[in-house]
């Protein structure tokens, strides 16, 4: 006797094949995952950051940077957020990247990025954040007498740790991107202020 399957039983069967399968593998109690398909992807070999690990004497699998290192990429930053560091920075930093048009593009950029939703496009302290209310305190001028007399050094300092009201982008601008808007905000003073004998890196 010659038995012939349909299409549509063998597609049924399949389906049911798979459903059995998908709910044997689960486990209502949730004590248990369930099967591993993959165990290499849930148990690793090495120890999680932190657990305990035995081959310490301390036990602790997260280890402490030996003294003195630093991160790969990471330029170390020794000044203090007051006033007198601040003037201190401005005496001993120099702005380590020339004036050219490339700079002056990506400082553009950064401050596209970070600094024009409270400065403005202009720098003059209206951006859309403080015009719109949603920034109660407004921001500092960029371009005004006070900041143009600030050294390539102080600025820095400022957007490094932050000054005032506004916060600090140490941890969200490198270290060239933050030279380079100081480049560009320099930028914007001479185009305002006809600020035009500054030289990045050059302390007055």
């Amino acid at each position: 006797m010659k038995i012939i399957f349909k299409r549509e039983t063998a597609y049924e069967t399949v389906f049911l094949l798979l459903v059995s399968f998908i709910i044997l593998s689960c486990n209502r109690s949730r004590n248990n995952p369930g099967w591993d398909y993959f165990p290499d992807m849930f148990y690793s070999t090495a120890y999680e950051t932190n657990s305990r690990n035995p081959e310490f004497k301390d036990g602790m699998t997260m280890r402490v940077p030996s003294a003195g290192t630093i991160p790969r990429g990471f330029t170390p930053f020794e000044y203090t957020i007051d006033p007198e560091s601040r003037i201190k920075a401005g005496k001993e930093l120099v702005n380590p990247i020339s004036r050219t048009d490339e700079s002056i593009q990506r400082g553009e950029t950064v401050y596209s990025t970070f600094c024009i939703g409270c400065h403005g496009i202009r720098g003059e302290g209206d951006g859309r954040l403080y015009k719109s209310g949603l920034y109660p305190v407004k921001p500092r001028s960029l371009i005004s007498e006070t900041a143009g007399k600030l050294r390539d050094g102080e600025i820095y300092h400022s957007i490094t740790l932050g000054f005032g009201a506004m916060g600090a982008h140490g941890s969200q601008v490198r270290a060239d991107d933050r030279w380079m808007l100081v480049i560009y905000i320099r930028e914007l003073q001479g185009k305002v202020m006809g600020i035009t004998d500054i030289k990045e890196g050059e302390n007055k």
